[in-house]
C-alpha cells in the first residue's frame, strides 16, 4: 500500500497571483475522511477579477502562433508526465479513486494535452469557390477559424485532472483565455495542475482557476465578456445554466443511464470482462459506466454467471492499495442514495444477485435482476457500483429498450451480425455507439457528447477546438482589386 501524501495548502489563481485570502476549505478523502488539504474560496469579487483578467489576456492569447500555443501544451503533458505519480495520489485522495485507476487518469491527461499540441497547429479552414453563377465569375473565399474569446469552465469531480484538461487544452490550442470553476470536493488537483501550466509559459490572467460557491460563480455564467460556457456535471444544474447563459454559446456534458446488447453471437467472456471494467470502475460514477446490460435469452444464463463470478472477485478497499478495484464513493450521502434505489427495486420484486450492502461512503458492486424499465435503477442515472441484468428475445425490441430512456451519451452492442450493427448505429438515439465494447470506452481524441438530456455540443480535442473558435469568411473579387 502506498503512503498518504502529506496534507498541503494551494491558494487560488487569479491573474497570476497565487492568493490565499479566501476562507480557507479543507478537503477530506470520501472513504476515510483524512484530510488530504487546504484551499481558499474566492469570492464574487474574485470572479469579477477573474474576467476582466481573463478578456485583458485574450489581447495575448489571440494573436500567440500556433507553434508557441503547441510549445505551451507540450511542456504541460511533459509537467503532468514527470509529476504523474504525485497527481495520481492526489486524484486518489481528492476524488476516492483507486490508486490504479487515478495513474490511469494522469496518463490520460499526458495524451490529452499532447493531442491538443498536435491540434494546435492544425485550427485551419477552407477555400470556397464563390464562381457558382456566372455573376461571380472568377470570385473566391477562404474560411479561417479564431478564437471565440475568454471561456467559463465548470468541472465535475469525477474526473479531476483529465476533465479539467478537456476545458483547458483546447482552449489554449484554439487561443482562447479561460476561467475555471473546479468542483468543490476536488480543487486541489484543478489547482495543481494550474501550477503546471503557469510554469509552462502560458501568459498571466489567461488560466484562472477559483473555488468558488455557486452564487458567486453566476457571473461565470451571465456574463457575455465570457464567450462560452463548458460545462460538465448533473443534468439538471446544466440545462439550468443553459437558460441563463444569455448570448453565449453552451457546451454540456450530462448524465447518462448507458446501456448494453450483449447477442448470443458474441464472446461472452470478453463481453463480461467489459462489463465489469465498464459498471465498476471509479464505483460507477461516470456518466457512461454500464447500468443496463441486454442479454439475448439464450445466452443469458451463461452471461449472468460470468458476469456475477467476475464481480464477486473485485476487491474493494482502501483507495491508495494497488490491488484495490472499487473505492469509497464521493460521500456518505451518495452511498446512501444508491442503497436507497437498491431497496426500492428490490421492493418492487427485482433481485439481488451479488452485493448490496454500504458501510458509511462505500457500496459493495451490485448486480440486479428482474427489474422493470420504470425503476430508477434502470430510468435515472444511478452513479453508483450498481448494474442491471435483463434478458430479450427481440433484437429491435432491445434497442428500442436502450432507446427508452431521457438520456443520450454512449451505448454498446456486442454482436458479430452486421446488420444487427448498422441497425444499432441506425436505430440508437445516442452521441457514440461502441461495438464490441461497452459504452464506457472513450479515448480523449474522438468527439464525445450525446443527445436528448445528456447534453449539447460535443468534447474531444478537435471537435472542442470547433466549439472553442468562430469560423470566419474573407471573399475576393479580383476585379476589384
Amino acid at each position: 500500500m502506498l503512503a498518504a501524501i502529506e496534507s498541503i495548502n494551494l491558494g487560488f489563481l487569479l491573474d497570476g497571483q497565487w492568493r490565499t485570502d479566501g476562507e480557507s476549505i479543507e478537503i477530506l478523502s470520501p472513504g476515510t475522511r483524512q484530510r488530504v488539504g487546504v484551499t481558499h474560496l474566492a469570492t464574487s469579487a474574485d470572479a469579477e477579477a477573474a474576467v476582466r483578467a481573463a478578456t485583458r489576456a485574450f489581447e495575448v492569447t489571440r494573436r500567440m502562433g500556433g507553434y508557441e500555443r503547441q510549445r505551451i501544451l507540450r511542456a504541460i503533458s511533459s509537467g503532468i508526465e514527470k509529476h504523474s505519480e504525485e497527481l495520481a495520489r492526489m486524484v486518489a485522495l481528492e476524488a476516492g479513486k483507486p490508486i490504479k485507476t487515478a495513474r490511469v487518469e494522469v496518463d490520460r491527461a499526458v495524451f490529452t494535452f499532447s493531442v491538443a499540441a498536435e491540434e494546435a497547429v492544425r485550427v485551419g479552414g477552407e477555400y470556397l469557390p464563390l464562381d457558382w453563377q456566372a455573376s461571380t465569375a472568377g470570385r473566391w473565399g477562404i474560411v479561417r477559424r479564431f478564437p471565440l474569446g475568454p471561456i467559463a469552465a465548470i468541472t465535475p469531480f469525477n474526473f479531476p485532472i483529465n476533465l479539467v484538461a478537456h476545458k483547458v487544452a483546447p482552449a489554449i490550442a484554439a487561443g482562447c483565455t479561460i476561467v475555471l470553476k473546479p468542483a468543490p470536493q476536488t480543487p486541489l488537483t484543478a489547482l495543481r495542475l494550474a501550477q503546471i501550466i503557469e510554469q509552462a509559459g502560458w501568459p498571466a490572467g489567461a488560466l484562472n482557476v477559483l473555488p468558488l460557491s455557486n452564487d458567486d460563480a453566476g457571473i461565470l455564467v451571465s456574463d457575455d465578456r465570457l464567450k462560452l460556457l463548458s460545462f460538465t456535471g448533473s443534468t439538471a444544474v446544466g440545462w439550468a445554466l443553459k437558460q441563463k447563459a444569455g448570448k453565449k454559446r453552451v457546451v454540456l456534458e450530462l448524465g447518462g443511464n448507458a446501456g448494453v446488447v450483449i447477442c448470443a453471437d458474441a464472446n461472452l467472456e470478453y463481453a463480461a470482462d467489459r462489463c465489469v471494467i465498464g459498471g465498476f470502475g471509479y464505483a460507477g460514477q461516470s456518466c457512461i459506466s454500464v447500468q443496463r446490460i441486454l442479454v439475448e435469452e439464450s445466452a443469458y444464463e451463461k452471461f449472468v454467471s460470468a458476469l456475477v463470478s467476475r464481480v464477486q472477485k473485485l476487491k474493494v478497499g482502501s483507495v491508495l492499495d494497488d490491488g484495490t478495484d472499487v473505492g469509497p464513493l464521493i460521500n456518505e450521502e451518495a452511498a446512501r442514495r444508491v442503497i436507497a434505489w437498491i431497496e426500492e427495486a428490490v421492493r418492487d420484486g427485482a433481485k439481488i444477485v451479488c452485493g448490496g450492502h454500504r458501510n458509511a461512503a462505500m457500496v459493495t458492486p451490485t448486480v440486479l435482476t428482474h427489474t422493470k424499465p420504470d425503476m430508477r435503477v434502470n430510468c435515472m442515472e444511478i452513479f453508483g457500483p450498481v448494474v442491471t441484468v435483463e434478458k430479450f428475445s427481440d433484437y429491435e425490441a432491445s434497442l428500442s429498450m436502450l432507446n427508452r430512456s431521457e438520456f443520450g451519451l454512449q451505448a454498446g452492442v456486442f454482436t458479430r451480425d452486421f446488420k444487427r450493427i448498422t441497425r444499432a448505429f441506425e436505430t440508437l438515439e445516442v452521441g457514440g455507439l461502441m461495438i464490441g465494447e461497452v459504452p464506457t470506452f472513450r479515448i480523449d481524441h474522438m468527439p464525445y457528447g450525446g443527445t436528448k438530456d445528456s447534453g449539447l455540443g460535443r468534447e474531444g480535442l478537435r471537435y472542442a477546438i470547433e466549439e472553442m473558435t468562430e469560423p470566419r469568411l474573407l471573399a475576393i473579387n479580383p476585379a476589384g482589386l
